[in-house]
Formats: C-alpha cells, structure tokens, sequence
C-alpha cells in the first residue's frame, strides 16, 4: 500500500493576496499542512502542487517535494480540486509510480493535525470507502433558516420552527481541510466525494474559513486558545 499526500497550493488567491505563504502565527500557511503530512509518518510522499516559484521554495524548505509544476489547464481560477488532484496522479503514472491512496490537503487549514490525518486513512480502510473527509455540524439548525420575502422575511420550513434544536436531525458541512481519497475509485468517478464517502468529525474549535482578514484574526485566535488547552 502507498499514499501520496497532495497539497494544493495555487499562486493566484484573490481575496487574500499570498494566502498560501502569509505568515500565520509566524509561519507560513502552507507551512502547517506539510508539517501535519511528514507528522503522520503514513505517506511515501508529501508533494505540493503549485504553478509558483516562491510556493514551491517554502514546500520544499518545509519538507515537501515539487516533482513537477502545474499546467496551464489547473492553475486557472476555473480548476477545481478534482482537476488538479487527476493531473497530479496521472502525471506521477506517467513517470511510473503508483499511489493506491491520496490524500488531497488544502494549503490554509492551519488546524489539521497528524492524528486527523491518521484517523482518516484509518476510516478510509476500516469501511472500505471511497473517500474519507472532515466535516463539522452546522452551528444553527438550518431547518430553522429563514428566506426574504419583499419587505419580510418566512421560515423556509414552517414546519421546524417550533420544534427543539436537539429534536432536528444534526447537519453538516465539508470542514474544507483535506479528504482521503481510494486512487481506483478516484479514477473511476472523477470527484472528491464520491459514492462511499466517510465522515471525520470535526469540532468547532478545529474548523475555521479563512477567506477574509476578519477570518484570517479568528483563525489565529482560535490557534492560541487551542495551545493553552
């Protein structure tokens, strides 16, 4: 068995410029998913898929390979994870090397661990599943949203307004860190939740979008009060 971790570190954030390599708590971002890879001691490579230069020197100085550069085709704003997780496996085929497991972890998820890492491979194997993901549950119920209605707004579903928060059945949400994925299934189905999918989940406190300056505070906030734990 062989497992390749795939970190997906593209130069051309937007909302945050440089969000893969900004310092994070003093360190930068890409830097915290290849220390949680090399941590499990589970991957026969940790590989960072990047179209840029500086990217790429940061992974490697980390601990990471770039065996190759992204294609014109994946670095777009338009190429989605399932594309740039597909180029890498069929390259690495191209060379001759094999993967029965990857793992396909985002650059700026700061809160991933090598025992999530590891609980997930676990997971991935013990039910036969196609792939693997963290997921954390919704913090309001979403039976209880509510829509605009010209100048009002109604309860999308009547129904569950009345009713207790521990009586709606438990949603979740991708916690957008990383997703173990079966290299056969993966081929075959050409997506990232596929068929067979099981759930790692995850609590509030692991979980944080960084999209904006505002989330990148709370992230770092976060952090701290996860060190003092």
């Amino acid at each position: 068995m062989s497992n390749v971790a795939i970190i997906t570190a593209r130069g051309g954030s937007k909302r945050i410029p440089r969000k893969n390599i900004k310092l994070f708590l003093g360190k930068p971002m890409l830097q915290y998913s290849i220390e949680a890879a090399l941590q499990t001691g589970i991957f026969d490579e940790v590989m960072v898929s990047t179209e840029d230069e500086e990217i790429a020197q940061i992974a490697r100085k980390a601990g990471a390979v770039v065996p190759f550069y992204r294609t014109e085709k994946t670095a777009n704003d338009y190429a989605t994870t399932a594309d740039v997780v597909q180029e890498v496996l069929e390259t690495y085929e191209q060379q001759g090397k094999h993967f029965d497991y990857a793992c396909c972890i985002y650059p700026t998820a700061p809160f991933i661990t090598s025992d999530r890492l590891t609980e997930g491979m676990e997971l991935l194997e013990k039910n036969c599943a196609d792939t693997a993901m963290p997921v954390v549950q919704f913090s309001f119920p979403p039976q209880r949203c509510v829509v605009k209605s010209g100048a009002y707004i109604t309860p999308k579903w009547p129904e569950c307004m009345p009713m207790r928060s521990q009586d709606l059945e438990p949603y979740y949400h991708d916690a957008g860190q990383f997703y173990w994925l079966a290299v056969r299934a993966f081929m075959e189905q050409k997506k990232i939740v596929m068929e067979k999918t099981v759930p790692i989940i995850l609590s509030e406190m692991e979980v944080q979008d960084i999209d904006t300056e505002e989330d990148w505070a709370m992230a770092e906030l976060k952090m701290k009060m996860l060190r003092h734990l």
